[in-house]
């Protein structure tokens, strides 16, 4: 079996604590992990090609190789997201290695350190193996410098030294020497500082506990009776996916998986480990739905504080003012001063508003398939449903008596500024959801999402007894409503269009229905939902769009549109072919049970980065909606 073939497949499990995070490949070794967060520098970078000086052998990587390897298997541990590799040779014997970030409580809080942990023992013998530890630095420009002692070995990354305590032969992990397992070892690479414990008891402890953690987590879920473990795997990973010290949930772990193979052309590369405040209330949403009101909560503080930032004038002023400039109809919109309450669609997890966008020359890319984006220019764009999803990631707190802190008037009040924003916006044009770098239009799914949040500030002001606002709110929701449908409404194809006064056909509009917009009942909705099918949909899979872009006509489908899909024919009465489509989708997933971003028109090849919230959100709202009750077996 070879072991030094870089990375051709997105069949990765990932590992986490919501701090720290890594990607394992099918022959059990760490390809992707950054440091200090998940949007840091890759510590292990082999996803994206790190190899030495004559091309040979993985650089980024973290292996352990057993001798005359000839079968690999890999599962989760049950409900949780430690993951068991068994690696077996030719004559039965092989090892067991099972990988996690520690996560459990301890002195009275969350214990998540920036630390990977691997516990490796013998099955069925005495295996040779050989273990492999190549960090880098700077984006792949080299391998990490490092120093041993005794019973540990520091690495010294560009922004984060990390510590590598075992009660393995350090001169055997030094020389990469083969040797006998003989019996149980133990691996904390972590924080720079010393491990005052016995290394093989402190992580069977660590696993113990980490593993009660999740299981108990997991107990909190009200789960679908159908699909159970689908569900269950998509929502720890969505977990997986938040930086819990801020609140931010990112798109996606990793970045520049590119959207399609070489032969269709270059450039569709991003980097998506960032927080989008749409990509975030899909997330909270689809796990409200399941009963998890810790990601709920922990995100709205992210978004207070985001919001406190931005309407106070906090946020430092970027290249999106030159941009604003460009766009007919904004300068109404600006303040004189200059300052901006513009919210952008997406920041850093610790709230950054520049995340400049640059290529990095050391990584040559999946597949060698390039460019290798860092940052994304997506931060200078205007995309105006992000008040929407503001508003409707937010207004749950003002009704749900779990909360520890449940939304007040105050709260109330302070997003007021966030609907005066979408009303002021909700017929200038934008970049749309799906980040047109190079034109603007009016767009469809926009103004909905703007209509959603003077219509939910609405219902939460008649919540908190105030009728008057509750007034306000709502004869805004209705003028913006009557604009949508007056100017979206293409009356000579008979359907809602993608922007307004045009005639194009977009996915999204079949969000319509998610947001209370439209009735799926309805002649108008009818309609689109089969326009919208018949121009878009590629055998099973559907595509956001079918016209060309700033990068060319789209080449793959795009997994939570086939989704959307799925929930539109359930709720127009087509449930069977919903539940045969949603099937069909669970049988695209990788051996983790995940998704990527995109699809191959085909079927055959995952695409897009990984694992991708949006996807996983699709699974457990489907399997929400399709699913027979619990009722249906007592």
């Amino acid at each position: 079996m070879e072991t030094w073939a870089l990375p051709q497949t997105l069949d990765l499990f990932p590992i986490g604590n919501c701090a720290a995070s890594a990607l394992i490949d099918p022959m059990g070794r760490f390809v992707w992990a950054c440091t200090p967060r998940v949007d840091g520098d890759p510590f292990f970078c082999g996803l994206l090609g790190g190899r030495d000086a004559e091309g040979e052998g993985a650089l980024g990587v973290w292996s352990i190789e057993v001798e005359g390897a000839v079968e690999t298997r890999q599962e989760y541990l049950r409900n949780t997201p430690i993951l068991r590799t068994e690696i077996r040779n030719a004559d039965g014997a092989g090892v067991e290695i099972l990988d996690f970030c520690p996560r459990f409580r301890q002195r009275g809080r969350q214990y998540r350190p920036l630390a990977f942990v691997r516990r490796v023992r013998p099955l069925d013998g005495s295996p040779r193996i050989r273990i492999r530890l190549r960090p880098m630095r700077n984006y792949g420009e080299r391998l990490c410098e490092q120093t041993a002692g005794s019973n540990h070995i520091r690495y010294l990354g560009s922004r984060t030294n990390l510590r590598l305590t075992t009660d393995a032969p350090v001169g055997h992990i030094l020389d990469e020497r083969p040797f006998r397992l003989e019996d149980t070892l133990g691996f904390f690479l972590g924080p720079d500082e010393g491990l005052d414990a016995e290394v093989s008891a402190t992580v069977d402890r660590m696993l113990r506990e980490t593993t009660h953690y999740w299981r108990e987590w997991v107990r909190t879920l009200s789960v679908p009776l159908e699909w159970q473990a689908a569900v269950i795997r998509a929502a720890i990973t969505l977990k997986l996916c938040a930086h819990e010290e801020t609140g931010a949930i990112v798109a996606a772990l990793t970045t520049s998986i590119p959207e399609h193979d070489a032969e269709a052309g270059a450039g569709r590369n991003w980097d998506y480990r960032y927080c989008w405040l749409r990509d975030a209330y899909y997330v909270v949403q689809a796990l409200n739905r399941l009963g998890a009101a810790d990601m709920l909560e922990n995100y709205l503080v992210y978004l207070r504080n985001l919001v406190d930032l931005a309407t106070r004038g906090e946020m430092k002023a970027d290249g999106r003012r030159a941009r604003q400039a460009s766009i007919p109809g904004l300068e109404a919109t600006r303040k004189p001063n200059g300052a901006s309450d513009h919210i952008q669609p997406v920041y850093g997890v610790g709230l950054e508003a520049m995340l400049t966008e640059w290529i990095a020359p050391h990584l040559p890319g999946y597949r060698d398939i390039g460019p290798v984006r860092i940052g994304n220019q997506a931060h200078e764009h205007l995309q105006h449903d992000v008040y929407g999803q503001i508003v409707l990631s937010t207004v749950q707190a003002f009704f749900d008596e779990r909360l520890l802190r449940p939304a007040t008037a105050d709260d109330f009040h302070a997003l007021e500024p966030i609907g005066e924003r979408a009303f002021e916006l909700h017929d200038k044009p934008d970049a749309s959801l799906w980040e047109f770098r190079g034109r603007e239009a009016v767009h469809t799914y926009s103004s909905v999402m703007c209509w959603a949040a003077c219509d939910r500030l609405g219902n939460a002001a008649a919540r908190l007894g105030l009728p008057e606002r509750a007034d306000y709110w709502n004869a805004r929701a209705a003028q913006v409503r009557a604009t949508i449908e007056e100017r979206a409404w293409n009356a000579e194809l008979g359907r809602y269009a993608a922007t307004f006064e045009g005639d194009q056909l977009d996915a999204s509009l079949l969000q319509m229905v998610d947001v209370r917009f439209a009735d799926p009942e309805s002649p108008r909705m009818k309609a689109t939902l089969a326009a919208v099918e018949a121009g878009l949909r590629r055998g099973p899979y559907m595509l956001r769009y079918a016209i060309p872009d700033d990068f060319g006509a789209p080449k793959t489908a795009f997994n939570f549109c086939t989704f959307w899909l799925i929930e539109a024919l359930h709720l127009s009465g087509r449930t069977d072919e919903a539940r045969d489509l949603f099937e069909e989708m669970l049988t695209r997933r990788t051996a983790a049970g995940l998704l990527p971003e995109d699809i191959s028109f085909d079927g055959e090849e995952l695409w897009g980065n990984y694992p991708q919230t949006y996807s996983l959100v699709g699974i457990i709202n489907c399997a929400n909606l399709l699913s027979k009750s619990w009722q249906s077996i007592r």
